[in-house]
């Protein structure tokens, strides 16, 4: 990979911000509630740094272990968990991460839940829902969203998804307007606000802003093609 300066990370994020909160705002949602996670999958510590310097305060991330050292490098951002979450992984993603966007299961719920009480954490967590069916992506299926209790010492603060590849912007939009409904549904029935919708990534991003996203996932629109 190419060396890149916080200088054109700075650049980036400010002008596809200001884009994606303009297309929010065009569509009734609060432009200011929308924010980026760059993600630095397979880049460098020293890429974190930089993105770090340009002023991005969440950084994402997809693999515990590859994440460990930057988060050692690095400590003053905010760490997300992005990706799929192994069981055996998840007492240290406890430890290590602020947000945990990926619970993919009750049963990670549940033991997400139980190792923040042991470890004397209090990680916020959404629910990854897998609104397409489709058989390639993991996460909750929204009928079974109705059976989600909400964590004792994990904060459930909302839900995410992964828009199937390739799909054209309105299917998109579609994918997204279901997240947000299927939300909007769970923080009734259990009762307690869910502020956060985790949609979007540099190919549809301007598609999960049109349908409420808080925070979009974003690596190569950031940082380039990864190393």
């Amino acid at each position: 990979m190419d060396e890149i300066s916080s200088s054109l990370i700075r650049e980036r994020h400010e002008r596809l911000l200001a884009r994606l909160r303009a297309v929010a705002e065009t569509n009734g949602r609060d432009p200011a509630r929308l924010r980026i996670v760059g993600v630095t999958k397979s880049h460098p510590v020293e890429l974190v740094m930089a993105a770090r310097d340009a002023g991005i305060e969440r950084i994402g991330e997809n693999r515990v272990q590859e994440a460990e050292p930057k988060i050692a490098a690095v400590p003053d951002v905010e760490w997300h968990f992005i990706g799929r979450l192994q069981s055996n992984k998840a007492r240290r993603a406890v430890r290590g991460f602020e947000v945990i966007h990926s619970i993919d299961s009750a049963a990670l719920l549940a033991r997400i839940d139980e190792l923040a009480a042991a470890e004397d954490r209090g990680p916020r967590v959404l629910l990854q829902v897998n609104v397409s069916g489709d058989r390639s992506r993991a996460g909750v299926a929204p009928e079974a969203l109705g059976d989600v209790q909400a964590p004792r010492t994990a904060i459930l603060v909302g839900l995410m998804t992964i828009a199937p590849m390739g799909i054209t912007e309105p299917d998109a939009r579609a994918a997204f307007r279901k997240l947000r409904e299927l939300r909007d549904g769970l923080e009734e029935r259990i009762g307690a606000p869910l502020p956060e919708l985790s949609m979007g990534m540099s190919a549809d991003a301007e598609a999960a802003a049109a349908e409420g996203a808080t925070m979009v996932r974003i690596g190569t629109l950031l940082f380039g093609q990864r190393g």
